[in-house]
């Protein structure tokens, strides 16, 4: 299949459940709840390496939160077990400590739900109160008052769907995979866990030299070893290859995240073909088609 002169692979992108929790914290500004919100998303890109794996959703408008100031959403992945920690310490650490900001639970309609008491930071001069129908914790602090809900309702969701977006030269794969990004980024319900949503240091699970590594180089899409890995995937003419990873609320939106980024990049001159990555069904079991979901 090609769209705009550029291959698309005959591949699928291989991704594994994960539970996510959906927290919109607002703040006086925009900018300001998108400081919170980045901060609170740090050191997340891939459960391989990291405690969880999270990101900024989308902006929300004043219109569409509880409190009616502007904010963004953000997904927090992790194991079930693991999620509330991670909700409990980057709200505390990351969002309770940023200017004006507050936290309200994103996704109401869930069945499950966790608990995250951050009122007992109050030394017992919090309090309770109702902002936009929903039943908040008011903490006293030096700025003024924080206020936050205190249950977020968390899902099953899909981790690890992928592209591979190859490019004539760096910048051309770059500048693909940025718009890539940018397109993703409007379908609501996803993220992109790395830095700018971008992934350059693509890995497989394990090593074959180094046996303590859980990770290590996929040798088979780096372009320099393009003439001394026999079974290399990189065609000839790519001279760089980014990854962008998506997590997602469902299924439905990870294909929808997935086919956006595709159209979007092939209209990038030098972007030469789109792919995607999987280890043959070994890492979870949704297979997303390239050529399926477009």
């Amino acid at each position: 299949m090609e769209i705009n002169g550029v291959t698309i692979d005959n591949t699928y992108a291989e991704a594994f459940p994960t539970w996510i929790c959906r927290i919109i914290i607002t703040a006086v500004t925009k900018e300001w709840a998108l400081k919170a919100a980045t901060e609170a998303t740090g050191f997340a890109t891939s459960a391989i390496g990291c405690p969880c794996e999270a990101g900024i959703e989308c902006l929300i408008p004043g219109s569409e939160t509880p409190d009616g100031r502007p904010g963004v959403a953000i997904l927090i992945c992790a194991s079930k077990k693991k999620l509330k920690e991670q909700v409990v310490e980057r709200l505390a650490e990351c969002v309770l400590t940023a200017p004006t900001t507050a936290v309200f639970n994103g996704i109401t309609t869930a069945e499950e739900k966790i608990a995250v008491k951050l009122h007992f930071f109050g030394d017992g001069y919090e309090y309770q109160k109702e902002v936009g129908g929903r039943k908040c914790w008011v903490i006293p602090i030096m700025e003024g008052e924080y206020i936050g809900e205190e249950e977020f309702g968390i899902v099953k969701g899909v981790a690890g769907g992928n592209l591979f977006v190859m490019g004539e030269n760096e910048m051309s794969a770059l500048m693909g995979a940025q718009v890539a990004v940018d397109a993703i980024m409007e379908v609501r319900g996803v993220i992109t866990s790395f830095p700018g949503g971008i992934v350059a240091s693509g890995s497989k699970v394990g090593s074959l030299k180094y046996k303590f590594m859980p990770a290590s180089t996929n040798e088979k899409y780096c372009p320099t070893l393009r003439d001394k890995v026999p079974d290399s995937k990189v065609p000839a003419g790519v001279k760089a290859i980014y990854e962008l990873v998506i997590d997602g609320l469902d299924e439905k939106s990870v294909a929808e995240g997935m086919a956006r980024g595709i159209r979007a990049a092939v209209n990038v001159p030098g972007v030469k073909l789109i792919s995607a990555g999987n280890f043959g069904g070994t890492l979870g079991p949704y297979k997303f088609e390239l050529h399926k979901i477009l």
